[in-house]
């Protein structure tokens, strides 16, 4: 299991983006994709369940502590009020199930101080599965009486700690033991293992489109009776075998950059294999 403390934004947009692997949009819905959320969200709810709620109305909901508290600031005058930390877990790991991904969210939400027993002293936050073997908090930090929440210096350790606990619970493949995190999160290279990520996706990224116009062509190709023709397909399909190899290049140098320098770096699975036309 691999965490990510991301640099605070001052909106939840780009973090729920990241969470998705897609803009949002209005249309968005996030009913099966929402696994945990603040406890004190029932009461502050009407008449609109959030089970129905767009993906702009839980980015509204992050956003109202701030509209509610315009000055509110840490103790350095930082007015990034949004925190968010994904987690993924091994590529070999099993799936969790839907109350399991709750559990995790809550446990991590705890140990970094947003979640509380008292509702009221507790931050507005939102737990987001949309991504295979990927779990995305995104959360306010300022409270609901307009106290800024400071997570403690040892935030990071402590989210490495819980998720070595997570991990022997949950039964899931451990971290190498030995590794220590870093106590800041390298920004850049967050940035661009979500790029490249975002590249390398098998369903919706733009090389996986490319890869299968050119598949649909060499098949198209192959059918044809010349000779030229032919060698054209077998051509094209060496060039499709060689866009999936650069997709599964891509995918392990975006595991590499998400892991806090001096952490284990997984070694990378790739299920999906090649597919001939």
């Amino acid at each position: 299991m691999i965490l990510r403390l991301n640099e605070p934004t001052r909106t939840p947009r780009g973090p729920f983006t990241e969470a998705l692997g897609r803009p949002i949009s209005p249309d968005d819905r996030l009913e099966d994709l929402v696994v945990a959320h603040w406890s004190g969200l029932d009461d502050h709810t009407v008449p609109q369940s959030p089970e129905t709620w767009s993906t702009l109305q839980w980015a509204e909901h992050l956003e109202a502590p701030r509209r509610r508290h315009p000055f509110t600031a840490s103790p350095n005058n930082d007015r990034r009020a949004i925190l968010h930390l994904d987690v993924r877990l091994h590529p070999d790991d099993r799936n969790l199930t839907g109350h399991e991904w709750a559990e995790v969210a809550h446990r991590f939400a705890r140990i970094a101080g947003i979640e509380s027993s008292e509702k009221e002293l507790g931050c507005r936050w939102v737990a987001i599965h949309a991504q295979p073997g990927r779990l995305d908090l995104i959360a306010s930090l300022i409270g609901h009486h307009g106290a800024w929440h400071t997570p403690s210096g040892e935030i990071l350790r402590r989210l490495w700690d819980e998720a070595r606990r997570i991990e022997q619970d949950l039964h899931l493949i451990p971290v190498r033991a030995g590794t220590t995190p870093r106590p800041a999160v390298p920004t850049a290279s967050a940035a661009f293992a979500s790029v490249l990520t975002r590249l390398a996706d098998e369903h919706v990224g733009p090389l996986s489109t490319v890869r299968g116009l050119v598949e649909h062509t060499a098949y198209r190709m192959a059918r044809q009776p010349d000779v030229a023709a032919t060698d054209t397909a077998h051509r094209l399909e060496l060039i499709a075998r060689r866009l999936h190899e650069i997709q599964r290049d891509l995918d392990t140098v975006a595991v590499r950059l998400s892991v806090p320098r001096g952490a284990a770096v997984p070694h990378v699975v790739h299920h999906t294999a090649y597919r001939t036309p």
